[in-house]
């Protein structure tokens, strides 16, 4: 086990070394890492077993990002673009990590800003005046 978790700290480092990466996200990804080689050294897939997120679901949505529970980046938005290099659309990605049908995957800020424009804007009002 020491070699899988000493492969998968070297990996790490790299990411690290091109990005900023929160000690949550390099513990995350080293554990997933050492079991994917491990898993793979022991002649067993690793797709076989249950998806084993980056983070804990419901502590992905932060204020300033989001964390892809796919991969372990992140992003203020979740993209579809972004989704499609995982094989998962919006709504897959939604249910396979247990969020509601419609929620957002964009960070907090991101989303309070949003909804204030689209309440500022009034589009409601507007409707009702053409008709």
């Amino acid at each position: 086990m020491e070699n899988y978790i000493k492969e998968a700290l070297e990996i790490v480092k790299a990411q690290a070394s091109v990005r900023n990466m929160t000690e949550e996200e390099i513990t995350s990804m080293v554990q997933k890492l050492s079991e994917g080689i491990k898993s793979i050294a022991e002649g067993g897939a690793a797709a076989d077993e249950a998806p084993v997120p980056a983070i804990e679901p419901r502590k992905a949505i932060k204020e300033k990002s989001i964390t892809c529970l796919e991969c372990g980046k992140s992003f203020k938005v979740i993209t579809k673009k972004h989704l499609a290099k995982h094989d998962l659309t919006p709504e897959e990605y939604r249910e396979r990590w247990g969020y509601k049908k419609g929620a957002p995957l964009v960070c907090k800020s991101l989303q309070r800003e949003r909804r204030k424009k689209m309440k500022d804007m009034r589009l409601w009002e507007k409707r009702i005046k053409r008709t």
